[in-house]
This record gives C-alpha cells, sequence and structure tokens, in this order.
C-alpha cells in the first residue's frame, strides 16, 4: 500500500466527502502533512485515525467528544484512563439505546404472536 494518500484518494477509501476532511482539519481533529506544492499528503496513520472518527460517530460519539479524545490522545500515554472513560460513557449510551431498541423488538413480537394466534383461530372457524 502507498505511504502517503492525496485528500481525493483519502475521500474514496474513507468514503468522506473533502469538504467534510477539510472541516476536520479546520477542528484540527486531522492534520496532514503539506508536500513541496503545500498539497496535504495523509499516511496510514492519518488514515487510520480517519476510520477512528468515522466509527466513533457511527456510534454517535459528538464531535466535541471526539475532539476530547483526540486532544487526549495527543498527549500520550498517560492519557488512556481518561480516553477509556470516554469510550466507556458511550458505550453505556450504545447499551441504553440497545436495551430500548430490544423492548421495540418485544414489543413487535408480542404483538405479532396475538396476530398470529387470531388468525389461527379465524383459519379454524373457517374449516368448521
Amino acid at each position: 500500500m502507498k505511504k502517503t494518500f492525496t485528500i481525493s484518494e483519502v475521500s474514496k477509501l474513507t468514503e468522506i466527502p473533502i469538504s467534510t476532511l477539510r472541516y476536520y482539519e479546520n477542528l484540527d481533529l486531522i492534520v496532514p502533512k503539506r508536500n513541496e506544492k503545500n498539497y496535504r499528503m495523509y499516511t496510514l496513520d492519518d488514515l487510520n485515525w480517519i476510520h477512528f472518527i468515522r466509527r466513533a460517530k457511527a456510534t454517535g460519539m459528538t464531535l466535541q467528544k471526539i475532539i476530547k479524545y483526540a486532544k487526549l490522545r495527543e498527549q500520550g500515554n498517560q492519557t488512556i484512563n481518561k480516553r477509556l472513560a470516554i469510550l466507556n460513557e458511550q458505550e453505556a449510551i450504545l447499551n441504553l439505546e440497545k436495551n430500548k431498541i430490544l423492548e421495540h423488538i418485544e414489543f413487535i413480537e408480542n404483538k405479532k404472536s396475538l396476530y398470529d394466534s387470531l388468525l389461527r383461530e379465524i383459519n379454524k372457524s373457517e374449516h368448521i
């Protein structure tokens, strides 16, 4: 795999629009190096970090929390506990959402079961 990537290549690889990548750069979430022509050049580490940002956003993590996480990440290993706390908090939020979804699924399954029973009764009475 290549060692560096242009912004358009990164956009294609990550499925993140160029405008969003520039926005992340303005927020200091990503800091690509520049080549002699002042073009942004992304490394594999940058790509991995962008994938993390994308996945974190997919979990519902706010950009504000991701920025906080990024600042802690820049400070090194002494911030691992704080980063872990952010991830634990997001996991707790996702578990609450998961439990709500499971309750909704249970409601639908119960309703379907009721309708299945009603249909069986209707079919029985039609055969009499």
